[in-house]
């Protein structure tokens, strides 16, 4: 049932992708994606759900569905609002600038599209394998139940503050360096890497959930050396004065004290 449940949420994850494709080449903008990325989530949640009913622990199965949609739907929403109507993402343009104009969309399947399907089904790994697993909850459901807790607070506060600082027309062309920012500079990924350490802890009360590790690691690396810190801070340090000295004072990933001397 768990290689069936592979490919049904791969092909849940195609699906999803091809709508998405669909909707960035009529809006010419492939930073569509980005909401789709956390819904694809909640999509491999339920469709474990569904396929594991009479195979695994109802509690584990219910709470790690439940763990993910709301992230998964809380993160949808919010890029949603702030990218629906946005013009192509920087990032997408750079990546896609290799291709032609009129080949530009279908490079685009390959380029954005595959990877960040494929990245999806490794990622949730220990949703999946958590669904089947017929041992009692026990402590390290909780304990991921709480890692996840901690890493959702902090990226929703972290993005509620810069929402706020984004608004607010006195703060144009300033560096956001307070709050969660004070501490990192990227509080929202960080978050994120919570979130999906916790997961993993969730399908850790049998020997075979340890084994989907590689799937917190793989978010981890995307965070912070494919698409995430990475590339959010190369741009930032070009267009906005004073960020480089942000930099050089403030953690890139992991919260802790500024440094008083850069």
């Amino acid at each position: 049932m768990l290689w069936l449940n592979l490919v049904a949420s791969a092909a849940a994850i195609a699906v999803l992708m091809g709508v998405t494709y669909a909707l960035g080449v009529r809006k010419g903008s492939h930073a569509l994606i980005d909401i789709t990325w956390g819904a694809a989530f909640s999509v491999v949640a339920l469709v474990s759900l569904a396929l594991s009913a009479g195979h695994g622990d109802p509690v584990r199965r219910w709470t790690v569905a439940a763990l993910t949609v709301v992230w998964g739907m809380r993160l949808a929403v919010h890029l949603g609002r702030r990218n629906w109507d946005a013009k192509e993402d920087p990032r997408y343009t750079e990546l896609l600038s290799p291709a032609p104009p009129e080949r530009r969309d279908r490079y685009a399947i390959r380029k954005v599209y595959l990877p960040q399907g494929v990245s999806v089904l490794l990622v949730s790994l220990p949703v999946q394998v958590a669904m089947y697993q017929t041992a009692p909850p026990g402590v390290f459901l909780w304990l991921g139940a709480a890692v996840w807790a901690v890493g959702l607070g902090f990226e929703a506060l972290g993005d509620r503050q810069l929402a706020a600082f984004k608004a607010d027309p006195a703060n144009r062309g300033r560096v956001l360096d307070t709050g969660l920012w004070r501490y990192t500079r990227h509080p929202n990924y960080f978050g994120d890497a919570l979130v999906w350490f916790g997961l993993f802890l969730t399908a850790c009360d049998e020997p075979l959930g340890l084994l989907t590790v590689v799937s917190p690691l793989a978010m981890l690396w995307f965070l912070t050396r494919v698409t995430g810190v990475r590339l959010s801070d190369a741009r930032m340090a070009d267009r906005k004065p004073g960020y480089r000295e942000y930099m050089a004072r403030t953690s890139a990933f992991v919260p802790r004290p500024p440094r008083r001397r850069p």
